[in-house]
């Protein structure tokens, strides 16, 4: 098993692989991974998801396959009712830039402007020709919330196709694991939830996985303060300010890490008696929430996978 460690996408993203030829396999995978942060990302005024924000109102843009293919998933889903996940949210995440280091609150009307343009169906998009146009000028698709789980998946399924045994990936907050772990005799991988009230590396508690995904969700390392009051990043679109509930951290477990990032985003800001009773009606989606007062709750389908620190 080898091990490599790449920043890109705002983190450190941690790969681990066990194949005759790992070296080859781990370039090709930050490869591909610089180039879906070159064409993806919402925050590089080159990339092509940004070709498509720049003419918004204007006119369509044709995308590659696998960008317009993830707007179509986030678009789907921001559309479910009461679903928290909105793809259209970009106007409001760039009058916070909540996690930037020109952060700041936001006027009133500001916000109230920006609740006029994060509708997802005002998403225009044309399979034929691939394209995608937002109809009002100012829109803009932030993919924040989808993108990282996307990406895991495709590189564990390039892994798989190229026939490695084993491994695993970890984009921060982000991990997707297949095979056996060779360093366990279960062959089952450990991967630590982060206590919300203690510095990172300190874990509430353990769930061993294996060819699953772990996501998680949570409103304590990206902050604003101001006047004695946090803000964090998770937003409201009904509102435009950031989700309110008694939950800290909310971690989705599931075969494919995108359907992780969708359940975690479309659930968090309910609260966490609603979260474990809606996940413990899905079939294949467990989940553990860590509330603000450090209570712990799992789904039903869990408890068999956990391990205490």
């Amino acid at each position: 098993m080898q091990e490599t460690s790449i920043r890109l996408m705002g983190t450190v993203i941690q790969i681990a692989l066990q194949h005759p030829n790992v070296a080859v396999l781990l370039t090709e995978a930050e490869k591909r991974l610089a180039d879906y942060e070159q064409r993806f990302s919402a925050n590089n005024a080159r990339s092509d998801l940004m070709r498509i924000n720049r003419q918004a109102g204007r006119s369509p843009v044709s995308v590659d396959a696998d960008l317009f293919e993830l707007i179509h998933i986030g678009q789907k889903e921001s559309l479910i009712a009461d679903s928290l996940l909105n793809i259209a949210i970009g106007p409001l995440i760039k009058a916070w830039r909540i996690g930037f280091a020109d952060a700041r609150h936001p006027s009133d009307a500001a916000i109230r402007e920006c609740l006029q343009l994060i509708d997802p169906r005002g998403i225009m998009l044309d399979e034929e020709r691939q394209s995608v146009f937002l109809q009002k000028e100012h829109m803009e698709i932030d993919l924040g919330a989808l993108a990282k789980g996307y990406f895991a998946d495709k590189i564990v399924a390039y892994f798989k196709q190229q026939n490695a045994a084993s491994g695993f990936i970890d984009l921060g907050g982000n991990v997707l694991t297949f095979g056996n772990n060779p360093a366990h005799a279960d062959g089952l991988w450990r991967v630590g939830i982060q206590n919300p009230r203690l510095p990172r590396g300190n874990f509430a508690i353990l769930l061993k996985i294996r060819n699953q995904s772990i996501v998680t969700s949570g409103i304590y390392e990206r902050k604003l303060e101001i006047s004695g009051r946090p803000y964090h990043h998770i937003f409201d679109s009904r509102t435009g300010y950031p989700v309110q509930s008694d939950v800290a951290s909310l971690t989705i477990v599931s075969e494919e890490s995108l359907a992780g990032e969708i359940w975690s985003t479309r659930l968090f800001g309910k609260s966490a008696v609603e979260i474990i009773r809606t996940l413990n009606m899905v079939d294949g989606i467990e989940g553990v929430v860590i509330t603000d007062g450090n209570e712990l709750a799992v789904t039903s389908g869990l408890h068999p996978y956990l391990e205490r620190t």
